[in-house]
């Protein structure tokens, strides 16, 4: 049995939770807020899963057991991430660290910090983008990996939803101002929420061996309301390291949502689409010669952190020793990298190139003439 302690008692908190009990994981739950504890106790947990567990352990941050938990959770606002994790591994480095999506704000501080750290104590760090470890994706790789498309050409990724259902899950919130969601320099707004959008067009770019996103054109749409600062609207064109062109395009206000992504290649082309059908995930292909073929997934919202915690149950248990897991530190940092890059790109109204080579910092973000 593995022992797990996750940081903050919100939404996130209360779906890892959960994910971690159902492998009858030994969990403790922890946040600086009493209230959240008990909301998580008498409210959220038992109306999403049927009732309250009593072997999750609850606590205040202040009176957290010196345990050495195997797996610890980062479920907190993304502001706070970096310099918990780095107080995390600092202090009493666990094997397996998972930090929630977004990795952190737009302005990547400490992220280079972050970097080195993880890799000198040696622990698996993972961001929790989780959309790329579900059936649909892994039979989406296996095509791929089939050439069923040929060579690829373009590829186009799209999350878009209203955020009224976020806070429909989060009835303790009263809009975007009670939380870092209506402040995009805190990790929110349409770029930092819907990221996802970014890291499942990275990850199938990895899948087509087109390298990572290396040009961004982007226009963002913003919102100012006294203290809220926020993107609505989230638009990138991006071009690779080895010439894929593409687009991913986020926002805060499609109803209803579509979370999707489309790769053209010269023989045919797979689509992925999240929630396509009511508790359905799928994937659409044809090749030349081939109608179209659908593929449904049946699911359920538990369902979508169920392959991120099996994914992480490899590391802990020594089976899994590599380290380009699809959710791994980088996979994340690049995330962030290609999200300050269209923040930059936005503000300057030019095309921007991200170099790499200077590492996980805004230095590495230059305008291009």
């Amino acid at each position: 049995m593995h022992k797990v302690i996750i940081y903050g008692a919100g939404s996130i908190g209360n779906h890892l939770a959960h994910s971690c009990r159902q492998k009858d994981w030994e969990v403790t739950l922890c946040d600086t807020d009493p209230e959240a504890l008990s909301r998580t106790k008498k409210q959220i947990y038992p109306q999403r899963y049927g009732a309250w567990d009593d072997q999750i352990s609850l606590h205040l941050a202040e009176t957290l057991p010196l345990d050495n938990f195997e797996l610890v959770i980062i479920g907190t606002p993304p502001d706070t991430h970096l310099d918990l994790a780095i107080e995390i591994l600092e202090r009493n480095p666990p094997r397996v660290l998972l930090i929630e999506k977004p990795l952190c704000p737009p302005s990547l501080e400490k992220c280079n910090h972050l970097h080195r750290l993880a890799k000198s104590v040696r622990t698996f760090v993972f961001v929790g983008y989780n959309h790329c470890l579900t059936p649909s994706s892994f039979a989406a790789e296996t095509l791929i990996k089939e050439n069923l498309i040929g060579i690829p050409k373009t590829l186009s990724a799209r999350f878009r939803e209203y955020w009224g259902g976020i806070f429909s899950a989060h009835p303790w919130l009263d809009g975007p101002k009670d939380s870092y969601l209506g402040f995009s320099a805190r990790g929110g707004g349409a770029g930092g929420e819907h990221s996802h959008a970014i890291h499942i067009w990275q990850h199938f770019s990895y899948l087509l061996q087109m390298g990572k996103i290396e040009e961004v054109s982007a226009t963002l749409e913003w919102v100012e309301d006294g203290e809220l600062k926020y993107d609505s609207l989230f638009q990138a064109s991006v071009r690779t390291e080895n010439g894929l062109f593409g687009n991913i395009s986020q926002d805060v206000i499609t109803e209803p949502p579509e979370k999707c992504l489309r790769v053209q290649g010269t023989k045919g082309h797979l689509e992925w689409s999240i929630n396509s059908h009511e508790n359905e995930d799928s994937l659409k292909f044809w090749g030349r010669e081939k109608e179209i073929q659908e593929k449904r997934y049946l699911k359920t919202r538990p369902d979508d952190f169920k392959g991120e915690i099996d994914h992480i149950e490899l590391f802990l248990d020594g089976k899994e020793l590599q380290t380009d897991s699809p959710i791994s530190l980088e996979s994340g940092l690049d995330v962030m990298m290609v999200l300050a890059a269209a923040h930059a790109s936005s503000r300057l109204k030019k095309k921007v190139k991200i170099n790499y080579n200077k590492g996980y910092c805004l230095d590495a973000i230059e305008p291009l003439s």
